[in-house]
């Protein structure tokens, strides 16, 4: 077990020096307003990531041969710079195997991955449409197939970015979607829950995260909405009796969950289902980002202040406690 995480350097002093094991997200040279150069690291660990800087990238205790996704071991201090918590590097060199525990490398989700697995099926179980209870089953039968859909991340660095981030996102949006679905009786439930559970499927191809989250080669050429509808089509030529016009619905939804064009969607979206889909697709994904923004101010010890960081994919910062912030109206 690592002797500090990233969750605890916030509590150091400042200057004080420590040493720990390190996940190296990112490695950029960068240079400073005065053309100085450093290198710019993002180091992670299972509590979360920050910024690390070298001031001097020519000093002999900096290894050079570190790259993304190794494992490293750094000592250095913590500092602040424009009130962000930041690394302070001052030696760094690759770790071997034998020194590091990768769950300790790795965030993960802090919820139960068999509960989570349990409830997905639940929802399954629950579908009265046989054809696509038996598509979702035969999908999430391949045991490949099931053992990676509940490790991946939903994503590699928004929203539900740790390990077994994109089965606790799809559960979260099955219980979303299933209390909309009573509200709109136009709604075809089964149709709605098939394609939450479909609509990221093709992330246990896109992204890879033994070291780190990255995208695969074929993820980065072909994109999780196109590897899905592969896998999806895939499945339903083990179905003979598959409905032609609900595989199209099918597909369709999980063509469309991204909204926009621009967001990298082929369609838009054209049925109701669809719809529902892209809006508690995208509320999760943003409540999830501003959860994750209160918790980094709550462990870098700014509850004092009132406005979280920026939260990027809302483009602006988000008001911290909004009770406690009422009560000064009582």
């Amino acid at each position: 077990m690592k002797d500090i995480y990233i969750a605890d350097l916030a509590g150091l002093e400042e200057g004080r020096n420590f040493d720990s094991f390190f996940l190296l997200l990112m490695k950029q040279q960068r240079t400073t307003r005065t053309n100085k150069p450093y290198l710019n690291l993002i180091l992670a660990d299972k509590t979360g990531q920050l910024e690390g800087r070298v001031w001097d990238p020519g000093d002999p205790r900096i290894a050079r041969d570190v790259e993304r996704g190794d494992v490293v071991k750094v000592r250095g201090s913590v500092a602040r710079f424009d009130d962000r918590l930041q690394m302070k590097v001052d030696q760094l060199r690759k770790a071997s195997a034998a020194e590091t525990d990768r769950s300790d490398l790795l965030p993960a989700t802090t919820l139960d991955v068999d509960v989570l697995w349990q409830e997905l099926m639940g929802f399954v179980e629950s579908f009265t449409e046989p054809h696509l209870k038996q598509l979702v089953l035969i999908l999430l039968g391949d045991e490949a197939v099931a053992q990676a859909y509940r490790e991946a991340p939903a994503a590699r660095q928004l929203h539900h970015a740790w390990l077994g981030g994109l089965l606790e996102h799809v559960v979260s949006l099955l219980k979303l979607s299933d209390r909309v679905a009573p509200h709109y009786p136009m709604l075809h439930r089964d149709l709605l829950l098939t394609g939450v559970i479909l609509h990221d499927i093709g992330k246990v191809q896109e992204l890879a995260w033994s070291a780190g989250f990255e995208y695969t080669i074929e993820g980065t050429l072909l994109g999780h909405i196109q590897m899905g509808i592969a896998m999806v089509e895939k499945a339903i030529e083990k179905l003979p009796d598959f409905p032609p016009r609900l595989k199209v619905l099918v597909e369709h939804v999980i063509l469309s969950h991204h909204g926009k064009l621009e967001f990298g969607s082929p369609k838009l979206p054209m049925i109701p289902e669809a719809l529902v889909l892209n809006f508690v697709d995208d509320l999760d994904a943003k409540m999830q980002a501003i959860a994750s923004e209160f918790e980094k101010s709550a462990r870098e010890g700014r509850a004092a202040d009132e406005l979280t960081g920026k939260v990027w994919s809302l483009d602006q910062r988000q008001l911290l406690q909004t009770r406690a912030w009422l009560k000064d109206d009582e």
